[in-house]
């Protein structure tokens, strides 16, 4: 196997490193996102760098992006789109939306209302948005980033469960530990920004790697190990709602991912439960009862694959 898909994170890894200190596990988990051509959700307080890491991945590529900033007064049609009547030709013409580029940053979605975030729904699960009955491709590559703040702040909407399907991962950064924030403070200058970044690969490149992730060897008791963990979801008794198909898919991609940026050609368990939550803890939601009992989707999480026999592979 190339070791191309690396070598690709690698660079892109210490470019947003420059920007976003002390936080090299969660940008590679948000680098092995994209090169599963999934959609990313960063889940946290305000201040902690969502936005940050959304434009330094978007300027490491050297293709087209736009940034929506969502407000209950956005439309649908401000994103993917509208038919305008042009009075010169006396014909109706499509006018894109930013949709229609490479990387889509979507900065507080959960402050759309649900009938403009449900905009969304077609293009990051078919990569097409349809106006008028026809159907337009978007760029590939692909991608989603999408900031939002946590369900119980003032004026947010939580996005339905459907919607957090379509996010391949959702990633928490949480606050920079302390001496990452003095170094932070040090540097500090306000004339510099992630928008400095210069891009070290692009939408080719990318793509290339994208479709090397394919070429990742799994074994039959890795598969077997990912549904028995989904299987597992379904049937707790805490979760009225388990992990969908579509994330036992996702899944078995970015595990693929995250081996390739290991330099292996190879998927093991250990890459599975690396990757667990941020690709499956969204999908699951607890019961009304549990909720109540202060359960957490993450630690219910965390049991069930400490319960699920480890298969053994070429490691084990």
């Amino acid at each position: 196997m190339s070791l191309h898909a690396a070598k690709v994170a690698d660079a892109l890894l210490s470019n947003v490193d420059q920007v976003v200190r002390g936080k090299r596990a969660e940008i590679r988990l948000a680098l092995c996102c994209l090169l599963t051509e999934g959609h990313l959700l960063l889940d946290d307080v305000p201040g902690t760098g969502k936005t940050s890491l959304a434009k330094a991945i978007a300027n490491s590529i050297a293709g087209t992006w736009k940034r929506v900033q969502f407000t209950p007064d956005l439309l649908p049609t401000d994103i993917t789109g509208v038919m305008v009547f042009d009075q010169r030709t006396s014909t109706f013409t499509f006018r894109e939306g930013p949709v229609f580029t490479n990387v889509l940053i979507g900065d507080e979605i959960n402050r759309g209302s649900p009938k403009t975030q449900s905009a969304l729904l077609e293009v990051m699960e078919e990569h097409q948005v349809t106006a008028d009955g026809v159907s337009r491709l978007v760029p590939r590559p692909f991608f989603v980033i999408a900031t939002q703040n946590p369900r119980d702040f003032q004026g947010t909407f939580p996005l339905p469960d459907v919607q957090l399907d379509r996010f391949a991962m959702r990633l928490t950064l949480g606050y920079a530990d302390a001496e990452t924030e003095i170094s932070i403070l040090d540097g500090f200058h306000r004339h510099r920004s992630q928008d400095d970044l210069s891009p070290v690969t692009d939408p080719e490149e990318l793509d290339r790697a994208i479709s090397e992730i394919d070429s990742v060897e799994v074994v039959r008791s890795v598969n077997d190990y990912i549904v028995q963990i989904a299987n597992a979801t379904r049937a707790h008794p805490d979760l009225r709602l388990g992990v969908s198909t579509r994330g036992t898919l996702t899944m078995l991609r970015t595990a693929r991912a995250f081996a390739a940026t290991d330099e292996r050609n190879y998927v093991t368990p250990d890459d599975v439960k690396s990757v667990a939550a941020p690709v499956f803890a969204h999908r699951m939601a607890l019961t009304a009862e549990a909720e109540l009992r202060g359960s957490r989707i993450e630690s219910v999480l965390a049991d069930i694959i400490d319960d699920v026999p480890v298969p053994r592979t070429r490691e084990g």
